[in-house]
This record gives structure tokens, C-alpha cells and sequence, in this order.
């Protein structure tokens, strides 16, 4: 015992006992000594000073399926940049001797000796008693796939005049990987063309989304009260609604006279009115607490206004779970433009989605012989179990206690 400890005791006071000893899991040579403080290692350093960001990435990068289904959503989205350069044709380009032509496969033997990347041609003949035009491989003669090459023209994002593409048939050949459709469009080309618009109505529509649930539920959050109660009983109402016969019902109010253009936004703007009740609850929710802490009571004590204090203060604090809550609402939008323009209610020809795409395949005597035309499907499949995943992902980063 010091002397320190002995005046205290003499004086009547309680010896304020010693600090605990460090963690097991801190090494250090010096001896323990109880009021010394420790020195943190580079690593122990390196992991306290870290931002909620840093320390959200390093949780996603253990998660290695979300690692995987992002890249491949990062993929996905930058091949929507250069869709023009990955098709080797137009989407609206015709080949009206081939019609309803099966997937051609990339050969590299011919009798035996390398060729390298070719497409064998077509023998078509028609069935005498169903007229249907059956297709045959022409092995006689080959046709060489030429990569990083001038093919067909196009208008890159409808501004700049290009024909550079990445694969294209060579002269005189075909290059249907995915086979054609009833008017002889490549299949191919039309889904690279189609996952643009397809997954840019999923990004437009949460980014309108989630303002309307920021500022919605910020409101609703801080102020509280009868203005809580208010928004809380129109969030019911909304959701009270069937989404399906909701989205058919204002869909089908579209004006028919409407550009494509004009019904793409008109899409994305009903997705995105039916979606933020959800986002605007859980910014309710978080904000109900924290507006009560120290940070924002000092905030207000000093004079800021509920704007700032909303949005300078209190969304960043939970901005990390606002987004891996935003990125699970992305699929569900996806999946509702596939829904409304396979029933017709949705984008409309010349605007090709993968929802436009399957609603051409809805004869089932059509699908059960030219199956390649429910080949769209496939990337939809993808892109939603992607996006789950790396949902799933951030939304265990972002959660500080898991």
C-alpha cells in the first residue's frame, strides 16, 4: 500500500481500487502495472482508429458470397455501359431467312484440325405437314468468329456513330448464340440491349425511393407526435394495399399516347411511390432513438436547425444500414418491371427489357418448340439471387453487433 493509499484510509476515505488487468489477448513485455496505461500494438491501433466504413468493408470481404455476387453485379452493370460493343447486332436488326433459328454453337475442330472460334451455317427445311421451319447444321462450310472488330453500326447510347465490337460473325456467317425470335432479331443482342433498361429501372426507382423515405421518415422521426401519427396511418394505408393489382391498376393508367421514354419514367416513378414505406419506417425507427442522444441534444442546444441536425447528424450515424436495406428493395423492382411488362402492362415495344422479352414467349406451343425464347429468363434469376446475397452481405457488415 503507498502512502497515497494510507492518508486516504487515515482521512475516512475508500481506497479507490486498481484498474483490472488487460485482456488476455494483449501481449506485451513490459510487467503489468495497474496504473500504467498500455500501448496498443499497430494492428490493435489500426482497428480502433477505424471509421465505421473501413470497419464495414472488412466485415463484407469475410462474406464470401457477397464478395462474389457483387463482382458479379459489377459486371453486370458495366456491361449495361457498352451494351452496344458486347452484341454483335442491333436489337432490331432482322435476319428474316433465319426466323426462329436455334442457338448456334463455337466450334474450334473442323474434321479433326484446329480452326480456331467458328459457327457452322444453317440448312433450314420446312415440315410438309406443319410447315415449321426445322434448322440443320451445314458442316460443309465454316465460318470464323473475328473478335475486336468492325461489324454492324450502331449509335453509341444513341449519341456517337460506332461500329467497334467485341465479337462478330464473319463474312457471309451468323452469330446467333442464343438464337433468333419471330421476326429473326438475335436473342443474344436484344438481352445485352434489355439488361439496361432493366436494371437501371431497379437503381432509378430506389434512388427516388429512398429520398421519399429519408425525408418522409426523417420527419416523422424527430418531430414525432401527431405528425408521426399521420405519416405512420397514410404508411398503413399504402401497405395495406395489394402491390400487385396496385401496380396493374396504375400502370394501366398510362397513357398509351405516351413515348417510351415517358413510360419508363412513369415505371420507375410508381415502383418507387409504392416502396419507400418501408425505408421510411426503419429511418423512423432509428431516428425515434437517437434524437434523444447527447450529440443531437448539443446539436439543437447550439442553435442547428432540424434539417441540419437530420441530415448532418443523425442519418449518417445508421447511413451504412440505410444502404444494405436500400439494396434489398433494388430486386423487388426488378422483379415488378419483369412483372408488368410480361403482362403487357409494363414498358412497351421499341424499349426492350427482359420483362418485354418473356412477354414474347407466352404462347406455350411456341415455348415448347422454340424453348431458347425463355432464355431471358436466366439473367433475371441471377441478378435477383445476386442482389439477396450481397444484400445479405452488407446488411451483417453494417450490423455492429453482429
Amino acid at each position: 500500500m503507498t502512502a497515497m493509499d494510507e492518508a486516504r484510509q487515515a482521512a475516512g476515505a475508500v481506497a479507490t481500487p486498481p484498474p483490472a488487468p488487460p485482456p488476455a489477448h494483449v501481449v506485451s513485455k513490459e510487467p503489468w502495472d495497474p496504473y500504467v496505461a498500455e500501448k496498443l500494438t499497430a494492428e490493435q491501433e489500426r482497428f480502433y482508429m477505424a471509421g465505421q466504413w473501413k470497419l464495414m468493408w472488412w466485415r463484407l470481404r469475410r462474406h464470401k458470397p457477397a464478395v462474389i455476387c457483387g463482382g458479379f453485379l459489377l459486371f453486370m452493370y458495366l456491361v449495361t455501359l457498352v451494351s452496344e460493343i458486347i452484341a454483335p447486332y442491333d436489337q432490331h436488326t432482322r435476319h428474316i431467312r433465319h426466323i426462329f433459328a436455334p442457338p448456334q454453337g463455337i466450334h474450334l475442330f473442323h474434321e479433326g484440325s484446329f480452326v480456331g472460334p467458328f459457327t457452322y451455317g444453317y440448312k433450314m427445311e420446312r415440315d410438309p405437314d406443319t410447315l415449321q421451319r426445322i434448322y440443320t447444321e451445314d458442316k460443309s462450310t465454316t465460318h470464323p468468329v473475328r473478335f475486336f472488330c468492325l461489324g454492324e453500326s450502331y449509335e453509341f447510347w444513341g449519341l456517337i456513330e460506332g461500329r467497334f465490337h467485341l465479337a462478330c460473325p464473319s463474312e457471309g456467317g451468323t452469330l446467333f448464340l442464343l438464337g433468333t425470335d419471330r421476326l429473326g432479331r438475335d436473342m443474344f443482342s436484344r438481352i445485352v440491349y434489355a439488361a439496361r433498361i432493366s436494371l437501371t429501372v431497379g437503381l432509378f426507382g430506389i434512388s427516388l425511393s429512398f429520398v421519399l423515405g429519408l425525408v418522409i421518415g426523417g420527419i416523422a422521426g424527430y418531430y414525432g407526435g401527431w405528425i408521426d401519427n399521420i405519416i405512420q396511418r397514410a404508411i398503413e394505408i399504402i401497405k395495406s394495399f395489394p402491390h400487385l393489382p396496385l401496380w396493374l391498376a396504375l400502370s394501366a393508367a398510362l397513357p398509351v399516347t405516351w413515348s417510351p421514354l415517358l413510360v419508363y419514367f412513369g415505371i420507375t416513378i410508381i415502383l418507387a411511390l409504392l416502396d419507400w414505406p418501408g425505408l421510411a419506417r426503419a429511418v423512423r425507427s432509428k431516428l425515434l432513438s437517437l434524437r434523444e442522444e447527447d450529440f443531437a441534444t448539443a446539436a439543437a442546444l447550439m442553435g442547428a436547425s432540424p434539417q441540419r441536425i437530420i441530415g448532418r447528424h443523425l442519418i449518417p450515424s445508421f447511413m451504412s444500414h440505410l444502404i444494405a436495406s436500400a439494396t434489398l428493395s433494388i430486386p423487388s423492382m426488378i422483379l415488378a418491371e419483369t412483372a408488368l411488362s410480361f403482362l403487357g402492362l409494363g414498358l412497351r415495344p421499341p424499349i426492350t427489357s427482359w420483362g418485354v422479352l418473356l412477354n414474347e414467349a407466352t404462347d406455350i406451343n411456341v415455348v415448347a418448340v422454340n424453348w431458347w425464347l425463355m432464355l431471358p429468363v436466366v439473367p433475371v434469376i441471377l441478378v435477383i439471387l445476386s442482389f439477396q446475397f450481397f444484400g445479405d452481405g452488407l446488411r451483417d457488415a453494417a450490423d455492429p453487433y453482429h
